[in-house]
């Protein structure tokens, strides 16, 4: 008997049932919501370019390696970042998703791009805080504000525009693209026009201390530096994956808007990285001290002296120049780092509060590290990134430009928990790998030589290696379980909604899978989310049963709270982000000390810092306890939608019942009022038919009808009296195979029916048989005049398959016929009594196989679609709880009766 549905159980916040906040951020991007053009998504991606970072990192690595060593440099990362985006750009756009979706399906598995979120993720908040501090140092030299409030008010700032998602993001960067890109060119024109050579000190322009010339460990250096921004491409697909399903109209946009907002963001940041290394060169030549030139807002003061002779003006526009590109920046850094985040921890815990929740969480981390100073470790910090960095681009490269032409992985991108392997050693492997082998070359441990090109090191090892695994698993470790056919299929209506079985929220089809443990469709957040299906689907069927009873047995029994492991793993999460939220207003007080008190700063440092060790206690005691009050939550709120739904049930079966007294009511007075009558017509027709048999063709063409139709009523007065009859089951064990070999042998059929059998069960059970023939015999009737009723087609064509199969705990009789299908609505009342979709039809027939079915403690199942045919499976128990020691007493001289433990479900 099918086990009681787990009933739904989960209702999102508000925030995250709203997909203008949430954005679609840890599923398939759905074409209802993809309503923008390819010029408006490639406008917002590239409105990320604006960070200064990349003047920065410019600067930096031309004073520290010189002219001749940073220049190769830009040139040979600018032409691998652009090389290495355009696939990723590519296949997020293409099957629209965001960079740790497509990283699942690229060769990692779905926990094994957990890491590569915290990665994408340290990316967006270590940007973030470098570009917010460049805000905070241009607020400081234009309105004197400290630091510490600098760096408050550039992270809070971003807040209320990120929290709105694409939405308000695209607007913000539509109206302030145009006065950014005039102001970032116009300091450059004056330049050039006003001291043309320029580009020659620029060229000439050496290392202090050191001998011109190029230095191949200089090089290797500077190139470790710039690999960091190979992630960026994240962010850019991030938007990306809102772009229109190409079509023919618009395939040229389509691809324009994917290379220039994908790889072809490094064409416009490789010209900023050299406008930065330009600057910094101006910068020191008028004295500007080395540590302050490579800061944005000293570069582009420098820059617009040659624009304007006042001081005030030239100030005024370099600061509101910083201003717009750290804002424009920024909300795509915390816009990319909360999904980032939401991915991870939705993983890591199965909660997911909100993209709008991490989002804050992102800009936390991002002062923490402002407050921290790590604009002055800028060189360090990417050097040492990168090195983690490329080796996950290269594994995802490797798979994207190389396994999937060639079929080692599949040609498209799967991105669903229940169809994903955990982990993939395809990607996972090469990362590890690479990453292990380029920290350690950067360490030293190989050499200087090593240590220089740790991270062009990392990327060709982990390309390598991606490929090596992939050939040497075949592949094996992408996909662990096929589609199940009630997901549907590419030929279907690609705009089609279907309603979680567990959020009951309606989402395209690309986002569901079919849950076998839930019985039912289930969005992508719900399956990421779920805690007590354990990855049943990917499992065989006894493990299914198995984790089923865990939840839903006997006595209705269910674990609430999840493993312990997973338990640490939520514990963990929240104690993470209160010791990061408790940090941050910590240092954020230190910082706001006033030195000039009179009392020794160190002092202050040792205070506060006892006073976090003192509190780290009390945060594990609230992190316990917001993981407790969680769960509570939890069971309470299962408990209210079981009784809820428990209700619907109840009152569907009390209708039910009541529908079907008013049949039996109906039965009775039709079979008393009307049998008699017609077994009167019927005695007149024989007599007449039999005294004209010799008269003309249009008289026994209508005696002919009449005999017909009355044998019609006759039949529908048998339907109505068998339905409404209950009469116990009257048992005996039947040999599976050879009993519906049986009944298909002596089931009159149409001779151009092709009638074929699959019989592989070969066990014996405890049947009713008259009663399963008559369902058996219905359900092959449907079929054989669905095939027969299709529009059309030949009869050559008429198919109907008979097959049986066995399990551990069941066996199955299934009829497939490859008839015109069922719509979705028939399929929904298929079952339902006195519904027809035949024009001569009462509707009794399939409600009639359900009910004897379920009496044998089994469950039907209905497979269909337009123009992909039906399939009815009956699946009976081996051993049924409800037959108890009668099945017993009559197999007990059987050797082939199954002895399992009763109480055993069927599938």
């Amino acid at each position: 008997m099918k086990s009681p549905a787990i009933p739904a159980k989960r209702s999102y916040k508000s925030w995250i049932a709203n997909e203008t906040l949430e954005d679609y951020s840890l599923r398939y991007a759905a074409r209802s919501f993809r309503r923008w053009s390819g010029f408006s998504i490639s406008n917002t991606a590239l409105g990320g370019i604006s960070f200064l970072a990349l003047e920065a990192i410019g600067g930096a690595i031309t004073l520290n390696y010189g002219f001749i060593n940073a220049f190769p440099a830009i040139l040979v990362v600018c032409l691998c970042v652009f090389v290495t985006s355009l696939p990723i750009a590519y296949y997020s756009s293409r099957y629209n998703i965001d960079m740790d979706l497509l990283t699942r399906g690229a060769g990692f598995g779905y926990i094994g791009s957990t890491i590569t979120s915290l990665i994408y993720a340290s990316f967006t908040f270590i940007f973030f805080a470098l570009e917010a501090a460049i805000m905070a140092q241009a607020l400081k030299i234009y309105a004197d504000v400290p630091l510490v409030f600098g760096y408050v008010i550039s992270s809070m700032v971003i807040i209320p525009i990120t929290f709105m998602g694409v939405t308000m993001i695209s607007r913000l960067q539509i109206i302030t693209q145009p006065i950014w890109g005039l102001m970032l060119v116009l300091p450059f024109v004056f330049i050039f026009y006003e001291q043309p050579h320029v580009l020659q000190d620029w060229v000439a322009f050496a290392r202090p201390g050191e001998q011109p010339g190029f230095n191949y460990l200089f090089f290797g250096a500077a190139t470790g530096v710039l690999f960091s921004l190979v992630v960026q491409i994240g962010e850019q697909v991030d938007y990306l994956r809102f772009l229109p399903d190409k079509t023919a109209e618009n395939r040229l946009r389509w691809w324009t808007a994917v290379v220039a907002a994908g790889p072809g963001w490094i064409v416009i940041g490789g010209l900023k990285i050299l406008a930065g290394s330009l600057l910094a060169v101006l910068a020191v030549g008028a004295g500007t001290a080395h540590t302050n030139a490579v800061e944005p807002i000293h570069m582009y003061i420098k820059a617009y002296e040659y624009v304007s002779d006042d001081p005030s003006i030239v100030l005024a526009a370099a600061t509101f120049f910083v201003l717009i590109s750290q804002i424009k920046i920024n909300v795509t850094n915390a816009y990319a780092g909360s999904l980032a985040w939401s991915n991870f921890f939705s993983r890591a815990t199965h909660y997911h509060p909100g993209r709008v929740v991490w989002l804050v969480f992102n800009i936390l981390i991002s002062l923490l590290l402002m407050l921290l100073g790590i604009f002055e470790t800028l060189e360090v910090v990417l050097a040492v990134y990168s090195n983690v960095a490329i080796a996950w681009i290269g594994a995802v490269f490797a798979d994207l430009v190389v396994l999937k032409p060639l079929r080692v992985s599949p040609s498209y991108v799967e991105f669903k928990r229940a169809h994903l392997y955990n982990i993939n050693p395809v990607g996972c492997g090469a990362m590890a790998i690479a990453s292990v082998v380029s920290v350690s070359a950067f360490a030293g441990l190989f050499g200087p030589l090593a240590e220089a090109y740790s991270a062009p090191l990392s990327f060709f090892i982990a390309f390598a290696v991606a490929i090596l695994v992939g050939f040497a698993t075949k592949g094996g470790y992408y996909i662990a379980r096929e589609p199940h056919p009630a997901e549907g299929s590419a030929g279907e209506d690609p705009d089609r909604t279907v309603r979680c079985r567990i959020c009951s929220y309606p989402y395209e089809s690309d986002d569901m899978a079919h849950c076998p443990f839930y019985e039912g469709p289930i969005c992508s957040l719900c399956c990421s989310l779920d805690s007590h299906c354990h990855d049943s689907c990917k499992k065989p069927v006894a493990d299914l049963l198995q984790k089923k009873s865990r939840y839903v047995g006997r006595y209705f029994t269910r674990k609430v709270a999840p493993h312990m492991g997973q338990r640490l793993a939520k514990f963990l999460g929240v104690l993470l982000i209160l010791s990061v939220v408790t940090a941050a207003l910590f240092l954020l007080v230190y910082r706001m000390i006033d030195v000039g008190t009179g009392v020794d700063d160190v002092g202050h440092a040792s205070l506060l810092l006892r006073v976090y060790i003192a509190m780290i206690p009390l945060l594990c005691i609230a992190a316990w306890w917001v993981v407790l009050s969680h769960e509570s939550w939890e069971l309470a709120e299962r408990d209210l939608v079981s009784s809820l739904e428990q209700l619907h049930k109840t009152r569907h079966e009390l209708a039910r019942n009541e529908r079907l007294a008013t049949i039996g009511e109906l039965t009775g007075t039709v079979s008393h009022e009307l049998r008699n009558p017609l077994g009167t017509l019927t005695t007149s027709v024989s007599v007449l038919t039999h005294h004209l048999k010799r008269a003309d063709t249009p008289v026994r063409q209508e005696l002919e009808r009449m005999q017909r139709n009355v044998r019609r009523c006759t039949h529908i007065i048998e339907e109505l009296l068998e339905f409404s009859r209950k009469r116990e089951n009257t048992l005996r064990t039947v040999a599976v195979d050879d009993w519906v070999a049986r009944q298909v042998d002596e089931f009159d059929t149409h001779e151009d029916v092709r009638l074929r059998m699959e019989l592989d069960c070969e066990v014996e059970i405890l049947v009713d048989a008259d009663k399963l023939r008559q369902a058996f015999v219905n359900v092959l009737q449907n079929a054989v005049q669905a095939v027969q009723g299709a529009d059309g087609r030949e009869a050559a064509d008429w198919d109907v398959l008979v097959r049986t199969w066995a399990c551990d705990t069941s066996v199955a009789i299934a009829v497939s016929d490859n008839g015109p299908g069922m719509g979705g609505d028939v399929r929904k009342q298929v079952f339902e009594p006195l519904y027809s979709a035949k024009p001569f039809g009462v509707g009794l027939g399939m409600p009639l196989v359900k009910r004897i079915v379920e009496q044998h403690e089994g469950n039907i199942e209905l497979e269909s679609a337009p123009g992909r045919g039906t399939t009815v499976t009956m699946i009976l128990p081996r051993w049924s709880s409800a037959l108890g020691e009668r099945a017993l007493s009559a197999a007990s001289d059987r050797e082939s009766v199954p002895r399992t433990k009763p109480g055993s479900k069927a599938l």
